[in-house]
Parts: structure tokens; C-alpha cells; sequence
């Protein structure tokens, strides 16, 4: 990798993707094994500052950190000094003033890791801003997919559901047209950004053509902490419409791929018979998500000591 920071998909090239890969495939392995693990980053300490709920995403960092024996700082907002009027910034240096290497940022603002990278020596890693981009969902995701096909060239990719307050959609949409797939959006016209197709992507309104189209469906969540206004009449009508279950997909006679990368709204985007089939890859994408994390971390602490 070229980069001192992660800030998003759409600045890497996709040789340093495939970097990347190559390398989560080695701390997969050795995450497997009965000791766990490295010393690889054991003169390193890396915050994680965590401005926004998260659960798998702050879990799977943390561990990826120890798993390279780093020295780990975890930051909450809600119990914080932000809440008593501190700056960003001003929590930022205060947290850098103890010695650390590493910042893994969630925000809710779009930009705050790119905003951060500006003002700090530290690397940053995005760990998900606002609606902006998901950079290691979409590294993860595209490992998963990868175990699966082994290529990308051609491969016939959607992503359904809240495209447009999804920054995980925005990162693989960069991620996986870098990689040569094939890519098409499906929802209701009032979640699917307008002009979006000038990414490279096909959209479509029609969940089953679009799943009998894909070799991979990327399953998304309808956020309605995002939404200022209804985007639809219901989450019933929604599930009517564009939530997928086990007697559609059986109709197309192939086994499509199933991804999320969650948490999942049983019984709206997907059903439970789905998400728990032998098509679905999500507990994969966890499991891919820390060596992914693990190798994200490990090449920009090797990138930042050679500078």
C-alpha cells in the first residue's frame, strides 16, 4: 500500500486491494490456528475512537489489534468529555498526546476521518463516516466473495436495499468495479441516488430479474436512523416488495450467493430462512472481517515505520 491512511475505497488502486486480500488470506490462516496470535504490531498503540453505536465493526478491530499484539485504546463518546462541549479535535490530540500510532475513527459526519488525516501525525482508519464510505466492509466483503469465485472478472454483483444512506453500497460499488465485476443496484426508486450509474453500476426496480441476474446478492438493511422523511409506506410493503426469501430464490434453480453485512432486519430485507440457508455467507463475512481488519492494520503500520 502507498497510503499512510484508510479513509476510503475510492483512493486505492486495485492492485493495493488485491494487497490487501493477499494478505488477509495469511492472518486468516493464522487465526485459525489454537494460538491466535502475532507479534507483528507488538510496538504499536492504536485508538479506537467510536462516535457511533457499532458493534460487530468495533469488536472485529479490537480483536484484529490484538490478534497483532498491538496496544489497544477504546474510546465511547457517550461516556466522554464530547459530551461536556469538547472538540473533536481537541478529544483527538489529547487521545495522540499518549503516544499513539493509530486512530480507527467512526462518525457520523461524513469527511471526520478525512478532516482528521489533515490535522494529525497518526494513520487514520475509517471505520465508517456518516454516509460516506465503509472501506474495511467492503475489503471484507470482497474477500468473502473471493473465497467463493476466486475471481472477480465478470462476476455479476447486486446490492439491494438502502442504497442511499449506505455507505457500505458506496465502498463496494468502488471496490468491486476496481476488481472488474459487474455491479446493479436494486430498490425502490426513492433509496436509489440519482445519477448513480455514472459510477459504472446498472440500477434496477425489480428484485427478482435482479437476483436471477447475480451471482452475489449484498443483502442492505433499511436505515431509519438515517431517514429524515418516509422513503415508503411500510416496512410491509417494503418486505412485499424487495424482501427476499427462500421460496424466490429457489425459483431461479441456481444458488446465488447471499451476503449482509448487517445487523439484519429478519423478516424485512430478508428472511430468516435465507439468512440462515446454506447459500448465505454472512457469519463468513464476520469471521473474514478481523483478518481483513488484521491485514488493513498490518500494512499501514509497515508503510508508516518505512517512512
Amino acid at each position: 500500500m502507498n497510503h499512510k491512511h484508510l479513509l476510503g475505497i475510492k483512493t486505492l488502486e486495485a492492485e493495493e486491494i488485491l494487497t490487501i486480500l493477499d494478505q488477509a488470506v495469511q492472518f486468516k490462516e493464522i487465526i485459525n490456528r489454537p494460538i491466535k496470535k502475532v507479534p507483528s504490531l507488538r510496538d504499536i498503540t492504536i485508538a479506537n475512537l467510536f462516535f457511533e453505536n457499532s458493534t460487530r465493526t468495533k469488536l472485529s478491530f479490537e480483536l484484529a489489534q490484538k490478534r497483532l499484539s498491538a496496544d489497544v485504546l477504546n474510546f465511547s463518546a457517550s461516556n466522554s468529555s464530547v459530551k461536556k462541549g469538547e472538540t473533536l479535535l481537541d478529544t483527538v490530540h489529547n487521545i495522540l498526546s499518549m503516544k499513539v500510532d493509530m486512530v480507527v475513527i467512526r462518525h457520523s459526519s461524513p469527511g471526520v476521518p478525512i478532516f482528521l488525516s489533515k490535522h494529525i501525525d497518526a494513520s487514520i482508519i475509517n471505520a465508517g463516516d456518516g454516509t460516506h464510505e465503509h472501506p474495511t466492509q467492503a475489503l471484507l466483503d470482497a474477500f468473502s466473495i473471493r473465497e467463493k469465485f476466486n475471481s472477480f472478472k465478470g462476476l455479476n454483483v447486486a446490492i439491494i436495499g438502502d442504497i442511499i444512506h449506505s455507505r457500505v453500497a458506496l465502498s463496494n460499488i468502488f471496490c468491486l468495479t476496481k476488481l472488474g465485476a459487474n455491479v446493479r443496484l436494486c430498490g425502490p426508486p426513492t433509496l436509489i441516488p440519482k445519477g448513480i450509474e455514472a459510477l459504472g453500476v446498472s440500477v434496477s426496480y425489480d428484485v427478482k430479474s435482479t437476483l436471477e441476474w447475480a451471482n452475489v446478492a449484498n443483502v442492505l438493511r433499511i436505515q431509519m436512523e438515517r431517514a429524515d422523511a418516509p422513503y415508503f409506506p411500510s416496512l410491509n410493503e417494503y418486505a412485499k416488495h424487495f424482501g427476499i426469501n427462500k421460496e424466490m430464490l429457489d425459483t431461479f434453480g441456481k444458488d446465488t450467493v447471499i451476503m449482509h453485512p448487517g445487523p439484519i432486519n429478519r423478516g424485512v430485507e430478508i428472511s430468516t430462512d435465507v439468512a440462515d440457508s446454506d447459500q448465505s455467507i454472512i457469519l463468513d463475512q464476520v469471521e473474514n472481517g478481523v483478518a481483513v481488519r488484521m491485514a488493513v492494520t498490518f500494512l499501514l503500520a509497515q508503510n508508516r515505520s518505512a517512512v
